[in-house]
C-alpha cells in the first residue's frame, strides 16, 4: 500500500502540475472555454463570464499549486482535500459536458492535448480513484525536506506562477499550441489530405402512412416509400477528418477575400475580434506599427468580427489608415490571444505574432514598394472624403433630380437639410484637394497609396468645370505613375465631349433618343488602338465598345458633323 499511495502521490502531482502549466501558459484561452461553460446554454451562469479570466487564472495556480504540495508533501490533509474538492468540481463538469454534449473540449490541458467529453470525464474519474486512494492511505505520504523549506517551496511556486501568469497575459503564450503558430501556413492547415476519412451522417426520412409516421433511415439516399413525406433528420455516425484549421476565412461586403490575402506577400494583419472589448491603450502603439508597415510597402488590413459601424468608428477615432475585414469572432481568439493583436504574414505562412505591448518587435524590412513619403494624414482625410461621399451618393442624386426637374423636397426639414449639409460637404472637398492642386500637387500613389490616389481625382471629375484648369496636372501625374493614366484619359475624352470636340482615347459614348447609343467621334480613329494601348487600356476600342453599348453594337468612327445630325 505505501509503494502505491507513493507511485499515485508522484503521478496526480505531476499531472495536475502538467494540467495546471498548460492551462496557466494561456490563461486568456482557459478564460474563454470558462466563459462557455457560464453560457446560458451550458450552466447558465452568465454573470460570471465578466470575472471568467480571473476565475481563470486563480485556478489554474491553485492547480499547480496543489500539484507541487502533494509532491513535496506540504500540509497533506488540507492539500488531499482540496484536490479531492476539485477533482469532484472538474468530474461534474465534464460529464455534464459529455452526457449532454455541450462543451466538445474541456480544456483541461489546454490546446496541447485536446480531449473529448467523454475522454476527459474518464480522465477525471481515473484521478478521483487516484485521489480517493491517496486519501484511504495519507499516514503513508511522507513529506520532504523540512516545514520551513516546504513553506518556501510552495511560497516560491505561488510566486512564479504569478509572475509567469502576468508575463503571458502582458505578452502572449510561451508556448503556442494552436494551429496559427508561428511558421505555420494557414492555407496548408486548411488541405484535406487524400484518403482522409469522411463524415457519415444518417438521414432519417418521415413518412405518413394512413395516419401512421414511419421513419427510413439512409445514408443520404431518398428512399421510395408509398407515404406522405413530412420531414428528414440528420445524424452524426462517424466523424469526418477535420483539418487544424478549418473555419478562416475573410471576408467584405459579401466578397471572399480569403484566397487573395493567403497569397499576398508581407501582409500585416491587426485583429481586433471584438472592437466593444478591445484594450484602447493598445492602439497608438498598433496604429504606430501599422502607420511604419505602410510606408515600407506592406499591405495592412484588419480582422474582427464587429460590425461595419463598430470598425469604422475605431478608424475613426484612431485614424487609422486600413480597412477591416469580417472574420469569425472564435477564429480570431484562437490565432492570437490579444485584443488588438498583430501578425505578419508572407503567402500565408504566419512569420511573427505579437501582443500590442510588443508592436515594436514586429520586423519590417524596407520593401521594393516602399513608401517613405507616405503622408498618412492626408490619406486618412482622402479616406474620409471618400467614405462620407459614398454615403451622401444618393442624397447628391436626389438633388441633381430635384434640379433637372425644378422641384423641392416633398419633406422641407431633414432631406432639405441633408441635401444642403452634401453640398457644403463636397464644396468643401473641392476646395480641399484644389489647395493641393493650386501648389501644383496631385495626391498621387507615392503620396497616399493606392487606392486613395483616386479619390482627387473622383472630387475633380464631380466638378467638371474645373477639369481644363487641372488637366495638364493630372497628365503629368498620370505620366509619372502616380495614378493610372486611363483615368486621365477618361476625364480627358469626358471633357473634350462636353466641350463638343472630339475625344481622343474613345471612352465615351452617348445615348439619342431617336438613334441610340453610339461612341462619341474620335480624333483620328485610324490610330485610336495605339493610343488606347499606350494609356493602359486592354480593349481595342471595337471591343470596348460592345462592353459599354451591347454586344449588338458594331462600331464606326463618327464625325461631329454627323453628330450633330442626330
Amino acid at each position: 500500500m505505501k509503494i502505491l499511495v507513493n507511485i499515485l502521490r508522484i503521478i496526480v502531482g505531476v499531472l495536475f502540475i502538467i494540467s495546471g502549466f498548460v492551462k496557466l501558459n494561456d490563461p486568456v484561452g482557459f478564460s474563454y472555454k470558462l466563459q462557455e461553460y457560464f453560457s446560458p446554454a451550458v450552466l447558465d451562469l452568465d454573470f460570471l463570464s465578466p470575472y471568467a479570466l480571473g476565475l481563470a487564472i486563480i485556478l489554474v495556480i491553485v492547480e499547480m499549486v496543489l500539484g507541487i504540495a502533494l509532491i513535496i508533501g506540504y500540509n497533506k490533509m488540507f492539500t488531499l482535500w482540496m484536490l479531492l474538492a476539485m477533482i469532484l468540481f472538474f468530474t461534474f463538469l465534464t460529464f455534464y459536458s459529455a452526457y449532454y454534449n455541450k462543451v466538445t473540449d474541456c480544456g483541461c490541458f489546454g490546446d496541447a492535448l485536446p480531449l473529448t467529453p467523454w475522454q476527459s470525464f474518464t480522465k477525471d474519474v481515473v484521478l478521483l480513484l487516484m485521489i480517493v486512494i491517496l486519501l484511504a492511505g495519507s499516514k503513508f505520504i511522507e513529506p520532504f525536506f523540512t516545514r520551513f523549506g516546504r513553506t518556501i517551496a510552495i511560497f516560491i511556486s505561488f510566486v512564479g506562477a504569478m509572475c509567469f501568469g502576468y508575463y503571458v497575459l502582458m505578452h502572449l503564450p510561451l508556448i503556442d499550441f494552436r494551429a496559427y503558430h508561428e511558421g505555420a501556413n494557414i492555407t496548408e492547415g486548411m488541405q484535406v489530405p487524400a484518403g482522409a476519412a469522411e463524415a457519415i451522417f444518417d438521414y432519417n426520412w418521415k413518412f405518413n402512412l394512413n395516419g401512421k409516421e414511419e421513419i427510413i433511415t439512409t445514408q443520404g439516399d431518398y428512399p421510395e416509400h408509398k407515404g406522405e413525406f413530412i420531414g428528414v433528420e440528420t445524424a452524426m455516425v462517424q466523424q469526418g477528418y477535420l483539418p487544424p484549421i478549418h473555419d478562416f476565412s475573410i471576408e467584405k461586403d459579401g466578397e471572399d477575400f480569403t484566397e487573395h490575402y493567403l497569397n499576398t506577400e508581407n501582409l500585416l494583419v491587426i485583429v481586433a475580434y471584438d472592437i466593444a472589448k478591445t484594450e484602447w491603450n493598445g492602439w497608438p502603439k498598433t496604429k504606430a506599427v501599422a502607420d511604419a508597415a505602410l510606408k515600407k510597402g506592406y499591405t495592412v488590413i484588419g480582422l474582427s468580427a464587429s460590425g461595419e459601424e463598430a470598425t469604422q468608428d475605431l478608424i475613426d477615432k484612431q485614424k487609422l489608415n486600413f480597412e477591416f475585414y469580417s472574420t469569425d469572432a472564435t477564429t480570431l481568439k484562437t490565432i492570437i490571444r490579444s485584443n488588438p493583436g498583430i501578425l505578419k504574414l508572407s503567402k500565408g505562412t504566419i512569420l511573427q505574432k505579437k501582443h500590442w505591448n510588443d508592436a515594436e518587435d514586429i520586423m519590417l524590412e524596407t520593401l521594393p514598394t516602399a513608401k517613405p513619403n507616405l503622408n498618412l494624414s492626408l490619406k486618412f482625410k482622402l479616406d474620409t472624403i471618400s467614405r462620407l461621399g459614398e454615403q451622401f451618393s444618393d442624397l447628391e442624386k436626389l438633388a441633381l433630380t430635384q434640379k433637372k426637374t425644378n422641384t423641392q423636397p416633398n419633406e422641407r426639414g431633414k432631406d432639405a437639410n441633408e441635401i444642403e449639409l452634401s453640398r457644403l460637404l463636397g464644396v468643401s472637398n473641392l476646395d480641399f484637394v484644389m489647395s493641393y492642386f493650386d501648389k501644383g500637387i496631385y495626391p498621387g500613389k507615392d503620396l497616399v497609396g493606392e487606392p486613395t490616389n483616386l479619390v482627387p481625382l473622383k472630387i475633380l471629375r464631380k466638378n467638371s468645370q474645373y477639369i481644363s484648369q487641372y488637366l495638364d496636372l493630372l497628365k503629368r501625374a498620370g505620366r509619372a505613375g502616380q495614378l493610372p493614366y486611363t483615368y486621365v484619359a477618361e476625364i480627358e475624352d469626358r471633357y473634350l465631349m462636353q466641350q463638343g470636340k472630339p475625344q481622343i482615347y474613345g471612352t465615351q459614348a452617348r445615348v439619342t433618343r431617336n438613334h441610340g447609343a453610339f461612341i462619341w467621334p474620335i480624333a483620328e480613329p485610324d490610330t485610336v488602338n495605339q493610343r488606347r494601348k499606350i494609356a493602359g487600356f486592354n480593349q481595342e476600342i471595337a471591343d470596348y465598345a460592345k462592353e459599354l453599348i451591347g454586344s449588338e453594337y458594331q462600331y464606326r468612327a463618327l464625325t461631329i458633323a454627323q453628330i450633330e445630325k442626330l
